[in-house]
């Protein structure tokens, strides 16, 4: 069942008041600003999380596709699971599969595909079963993004959702990358979960980062490959100056001259290297307990305005304490 919140605007002595139709009041304020306006389609459906490699993403994401039965469409920066390989060959048979990858990767297939052009990244990790639900996270379908990689796959069962992504999709298979429209139904209420979408670079992915980060009132907690946008680490530094609890991990082969690791350690913020001998591959912020930021994108510069990326904002305190014990678990390996 798909149902469209509506706003109601109400003007008193100059005020302007916003309503939800679900939740009251979401916002008072003398001016308009972009991320304070609450506007979402509700759609049934459920929401799962999985952690690489202590969780079996291989398996869960085999069956997720395997339960196709009219369509697969995939984005995906790369392939190395056979078994991944092996379903996609199988349904192929059976059913429409399409297949849009990284221009590094078109010798893994002999689908269906469009390559994308040599300037940026396809790095999306997507796929869409059906029209109906959708695989995405920081999971490669690879050995190591699976089994040796710190990774996160999630699972979303909403027509309303799928959408977004199939028309992103639509997109990349028609030949346009690194642009096109942006995405028409950014936030979805998928059960009880909120789920903001947004497609880099034309839904201004960064921007969308700091907004959210702005928010924060308690806590900061980020696990991140690349950290390398001055524009991101800049509102964590303002954060970390108004005593907001910031706590970071990242990947230290990434901690290079470019990074933000060394400016956020210089002022004080409790960040470390990650202790994952293979590679700590989430790009994940969580704040205040209770929104998590995830997907494809890395808050770099590339992944802003020349990589294909896709990026969720969830608004669900259960999802993020699942994101939580998975940072303490990176955070833990890092101190050891």
């Amino acid at each position: 069942m798909k149902k469209i919140i509506t706003l109601i605007v109400i003007i008193v002595c100059g005020t302007l008041y916003f309503f939800n139709g679900d939740i009251g009041i979401e916002d008072i304020t003398g001016s308009v600003v972009q991320n304070d306006v609450q506007y979402y389609i509700e759609d049934d459906g459920d929401v799962q999380v999985f952690f690489c490699p202590h969780q079996d993403c291989e398996g869960e994401l085999v069956s997720f596709i395997e339960s196709a039965e009219e369509s697969i469409h995939c984005a995906l920066f790369d392939v190395g699971l056979k078994s991944v390989q092996d379903i996609l060959d199988k349904k192929e048979q059976q059913i429409d599969v399409k297949i849009v990858t990284d221009n590094d990767y078109l010798h893994k297939f002999d689908r269906p595909f469009v390559k994308t052009d040599t300037w940026g990244l396809q790095h999306n990790k997507f796929c869409i079963i059906d029209g109906k639900k959708v695989s995405t996270g920081s999971m490669n379908p690879t050995n190591n993004g699976a089994h040796k990689n710190n990774n996160n796959l999630v699972l979303i069962n909403s027509d309303v959702f799928a959408q977004n992504y199939e028309d992103e999709f639509q997109e990349m298979w028609n030949g346009t990358f690194k642009k096109g429209n942006q995405v028409q139904n950014p936030s979805v209420r998928v059960g009880k979960t909120i789920i903001s979408t947004y497609f880099c670079p034309e839904d201004n992915c960064a921007y969308h980062v700091k907004e959210e980060l702005k928010k924060a009132t308690e806590s900061i907690h980020f696990m991140v490959f690349s950290f390398t946008h001055d524009g991101i680490g800049n509102i964590v530094l303002l954060k970390h100056l108004d005593n907001i609890t910031i706590q970071g991990v990242m990947e230290a082969r990434q901690v290079t001259k470019y990074s933000e690791f060394q400016r956020l350690e210089y002022q004080g913020v409790d960040v470390v290297k990650d202790g994952n001998k293979n590679n700590l591959h989430h790009k994940v912020f969580i704040i205040d307990k209770e929104t998590v930021i995830t997907g494809s994108f890395n808050p770099s510069e590339g992944g802003d305005t020349r990589n294909d990326e896709n990026m969720l904002i969830i608004h669900d305190r259960e999802i993020a304490s699942l994101f939580l014990e998975e940072f303490e678990k990176v955070r833990i390996e890092a101190n050891n």
